[in-house]
């Protein structure tokens, strides 16, 4: 097939973005906005040799899993891929996903992973979970001010102050900022020319607690008036903390280094279990608090811990599994590179009472194998919980060095989780257990968590 040819075509799986996939005379399209089991017509918007890509024109019969999505503009959006996807299938398309790239990737065999996997654990509620939300706030192409989230693939924003996802807070904070900002002209950031103030607005929320922070990122030391925007904003009930983020950094990472508070505490807390965290506006913090729970508890019960267990929980961010798995330990070592977090995490070791908790500030790939080196320091259990793009070698190196009797491996990827498993189970570890957490309703994400043991042949 070429550019611009219409088809005909039934849509026979998923890919991992989402994507719909469907072939006509053996060529593989994948068509955005499609799901298993439709029949629509798509144009190709970009051929190659062996697959293309295509727009869904129209659903000719739709598929017996296609619901209507809650959200209005769910297909613009980038934010919901599988919006119109029954929730079930969502789930059984994750399962898949985590499952298909430890065969693929991770070279697992197919009946050895029959035999240890176990069953996602899905939501009840998919919908209003997100306990963050940022924000860009610009101008569309008549130049109304707005906010909402960016088109997938883009830097276009689509206008939407009330996220399916979201808190039921969030649509009169944005309402109040917007109007704030139409009565005093105040310049919206322009990422073409890097002109204008406000960027975006973070607010994150206290699933627990029921504290709000809103978070002001700025291309700019202050914004003009904003003790008005203020006075309203601290009227909401549990308004806890109001910021600015400062950000004259020509680039799209959203938050700066320095933070400025404007009014209340630099922070709010929550609660996952019986532990209270701090939540500063750079702090890293699961955003669906009621999977993440179920996400540790799974990692606690995979650690198995009986009280004499040294334990390093690498890229710990605040302290959040550090502290969840504290009193079952004897001692916990974090390691993060945000010194801010690392701060975040020894005060809430403080306001939870917990004594065996220590934390180093640094890259993990860095600190443990100079702490190893230096100091010859064991672990009986080591817990990671990366970004995306998995473990440096040279961390997965000195972890095999150290030889914990186990490692519990959390993911929020699985591509890079199956490579880093690989890695492991190549030198003397056994993948003994693991299941996939919907943390991500609607969207292609999903968390995972995986034990690993030391082989007898390695002890």
């Amino acid at each position: 097939m070429k550019k611009n040819d219409i088809a005909e075509i039934t849509i026979e799986d998923i890919g991992i973005h989402g994507e719909g996939i469907g072939k006509v005379n053996g060529y593989t399209l994948f068509i955005k906005d499609a799901i298993i089991g439709d029949v629509v017509e798509a144009k190709v918007m970009k051929a190659k040799k062996q697959y293309g890509y295509a727009k869904l024109l129209r659903v000719i019969k739709a598929s017996p899993h296609r619901v209507e999505a809650k959200c209005a503009v769910a297909r613009q959006c980038g934010g919901c891929q599988l919006q119109e996807l029954r929730y079930e299938k969502q789930l059984d398309f994750k399962q898949a996903k985590v499952r298909n790239h430890l065969e693929r990737i991770g070279k697992f065999a197919v009946e050895e992973l029959k035999r240890i996997e176990e069953p996602i654990v899905g939501m009840e509620h998919p919908f209003a979970y997100r306990n963050k939300a940022q924000f860009p706030i610009g101008q569309d192409a008549s130049g109304k001010v707005v906010a909402g989230f960016y088109a997938g693939h883009t830097h276009q924003i689509i206008p939407n102050t009330d996220c399916a996802l979201g808190v039921s807070v969030n649509q009169p904070i944005l309402e109040l900022v917007l109007s704030f900002v139409n009565k005093y002209q105040i310049p919206v950031y322009n990422e073409r020319n890097h002109t204008g103030l406000l960027r975006h607005v973070m607010i994150r929320y206290g699933f627990r607690t029921k504290e709000i922070m809103v978070c002001l990122i700025s291309n700019g030391k202050t914004i003009p008036h904003v003790e008005m925007l203020v006075e309203q904003l601290r009227q909401i009930d549990g308004m806890t903390s109001i910021t600015l983020n400062v950000n004259t950094k020509k680039s799209n990472v959203i938050l700066g280094d320095k933070v400025i508070t404007l009014w209340g505490q630099d922070y709010i807390t929550d609660k996952l279990g019986d532990t209270s965290y701090q939540i500063s506006p750079l702090s890293f913090y699961q955003v669906n608090p009621i999977q993440t729970e179920k996400l540790y508890q799974l990692a606690m019960e995979y650690a198995d811990l009986q009280g004499e267990e040294h334990v390093w929980d690498l890229y710990c961010g605040i302290g959040t599994i550090s502290l969840f798995l504290a009193p079952k330990a004897k001692q916990v070592y974090g390691v993060e590179i945000i010194p801010q977090a690392i701060e975040n995490a020894k005060e809430n070791a403080k306001i939870n009472h917990i004594e065996n908790a220590t934390f180093y500030v640094g890259k993990a790939e860095e600190v443990l194998p100079r702490m190893y080196t230096q100091t010859q320091i064991q672990a009986d259990v080591i817990v990671v919980d990366p970004p995306r793009k998995g473990c440096e070698e040279s961390l997965l190196e000195t972890i095999v060095q150290m030889q914990p009797e186990k490692v519990v491996y959390i993911s929020c990827d699985s591509a890079t989780l199956a490579r880093d498993l690989r890695y492991l189970c190549d030198r003397g570890y056994e993948l003994k257990r693991f299941r996939a957490v919907d943390c991500f309703g609607q969207g292609v994400h999903v968390e995972s968590t995986t034990l690993l043991i030391r082989s007898k042949a390695t002890q």
